[in-house]
């Protein structure tokens, strides 16, 4: 499944690039970017397996930049 997600106060490029290095390590994801000019989130994942991804997905983004939310 592949979806796209917007994402509000992600301030850093670098914290970016962290993000989408750490959701492509996520088990059942195809492939992710997180394009930080446009603050969008997209990704490819699992379909079965979808929600349980995406509850790991914003667990990582928390981790890496605590104030960026993912309107999910």
């Amino acid at each position: 499944m592949k979806k796209r997600f917007h994402l509000s106060d992600l301030d850093c490029a670098h914290c970016a690039a962290k993000m989408e290095d750490a959701i492509r390590k996520i088990d059942g994801v195809h492939s992710a970017s997180v394009n930080f000019l446009s603050q969008k989130l997209s990704i490819d994942a699992d379909d079965a397996r979808f929600d349980g991804i995406m509850r790991e997905v914003v667990a990582v983004c928390k981790k890496v930049e605590p104030d960026c939310v993912i309107h999910l």
